[in-house]
């Protein structure tokens, strides 16, 4: 970079943390915004505050970064509507991507930490769990909405409360009316609390840990979005033209109800059921490596199949022939060289999406792996060192406004023919 082009930078990251911490009542507040922003952004393998205080020079002052990011109370919230809203005029959103992310820990002192499953590890291991909700398009993501995940063992209302984490909870900054909420509940809340911000994206994306959750769906129907996410295979559905039927009444007792003649099938079976033969090949984007594509890179594509189920579980709705279970799509990935499909979305996109768009749609989840691993690897996001319920959202929310503006740093760099509209 020259010293032109690196001047002109250190003006913009100006001018970007005075928006987005234009919320602070308070000079200081803003001032050390800007500098722990700062401190992300440089060169260096540890982005907690002690090392980040050593890079900073004169502005490296650690017990003032430190109160900061762990008591000063500043609302994380209104943080994160300034990034939404800027975010959502320079990516032009086509999509809400949510999903988890895990923070592993040696110790059992911060906030929420427990032993519990992520993939950051592939395993059960110790650590916090993240969830996040991201504004995306084909060319742009951005995290703009953040909760840390109450395991049941440091909710003092459950019946699996641990005493020991019921009781740091004080220490830790745990407000008194947080329990324990599933992490599809969280998504949801975020879900409502960007729409109350006034952002309108009318899709969401997620994977199984979130898709097989019937409430979950029902949820962002509630909410008017269309949907496009992952399943297991063992989730049941019914195939599209099934229609429920009243057995025969045999005039005494309680008069039968309408319900579907044969037991549902796995959503694995139904495509098998389809066959090979309704596969079809679909690209849905142009990965990084080089390759055949007509950018001269490597062609992302697979084979798929597409049909009209209507999910079990979910609530039978009275339509004019009857009542019936909603119908959706069922698309699946069905590689040429697997002898069954591997992996399985819902969608409740109209009837008469293509099935580009519909695989372009379910494979934009990409994004949201390509945010994690550039907020941890680069900018520190699992770095933070402190144990407090309010230092762990304040840190993600900093974290997330550093990744923004690296985004934004791109996207003005972009050729316009890439650039989004």
């Amino acid at each position: 970079m020259t010293p032109e082009e690196l001047a002109a930078v250190r003006c913009g990251l100006e001018d970007f943390a005075a928006d987005v911490f234009e919320p602070f009542a308070r000079t200081d507040q803003r001032r050390w915004g800007g500098v722990y922003l700062r401190g992300l952004l440089l060169d260096g393998q540890r982005k907690s505050v002690e090392p980040m205080a050593a890079r900073l020079g004169e502005d490296g002052n650690r017990q003032a970064l430190a109160h900061f990011i762990t008591t000063s109370p500043w609302d994380p919230a209104h943080v994160r509507a300034r990034l939404a809203w800027m975010m959502e005029q320079a990516i032009r959103p086509t999509v809400l991507i949510i999903d988890d992310t895990g923070f592993l820990k040696d110790g059992d002192a911060s906030a929420c930490v427990s032993r519990q499953y992520t993939g950051t590890a592939g395993k059960v291991t110790n650590c916090q769990a993240g969830v996040s909700l991201h504004l995306a398009s084909d060319h742009a993501s951005a995290a703009v909405d953040w909760r840390l995940f109450l395991p049941e063992s440091w909710d003092p209302a459950s019946p699996k409360a641990d005493p020991d984490k019921a009781a740091r909870r004080v220490k830790c900054g745990i407000p008194a009316g947080i329990g324990h909420v599933e992490k599809w509940q969280l998504a949801l809340d975020m879900v409502d609390e960007t729409q109350s911000w006034g952002i309108d994206v009318p899709l969401a994306v997620a994977d199984g840990g979130y898709g097989d959750t019937a409430a979950f769906r029902l949820g962002l129907e509630e909410r008017g979005l269309h949907y496009a996410v992952g399943i297991s295979s063992t989730v049941t559905a019914h195939p599209g033209d099934a229609a429920p039927a009243v057995p025969p009444y045999s005039g005494t007792g309680r008069p039968p109800v309408a319900k579907y003649p044969d037991p549902a099938r796995s959503v694995k079976q139904l495509v098998i059921d389809a066959g090979r033969s309704a596969a079809r090949p679909v690209q849905w984007r142009e990965g990084s490596r080089p390759g055949t594509g007509r950018s001269g890179l490597k062609r992302m594509y697979g084979r798929f199949v597409a049909l009209r189920v209507r999910p079990a579980g979910r609530r039978i709705r009275k339509t004019s022939r009857g009542p019936e279970l909603p119908a959706c799509w069922l698309l699946a990935e069905w590689p040429a060289n697997e002898s069954e499909p591997v992996q399985f979305w819902l969608s409740n996109l109209p009837a008469d999406t293509p099935l580009t768009t519909l695989v372009r749609l379910a494979k934009l989840r990409w994004r949201i792996e390509h945010d994690y691993r550039e907020m941890k690897q680069a900018l520190g996001l699992a770095h933070f060192e402190g144990r407090t319920w309010n230092g762990w959202h304040h840190h993600v929310t900093l974290v997330s406004a550093a990744h923004a503006f690296c985004t934004l740093q791109r996207l003005a760099r972009a050729p316009k023919e890439t650039a989004p509209a």
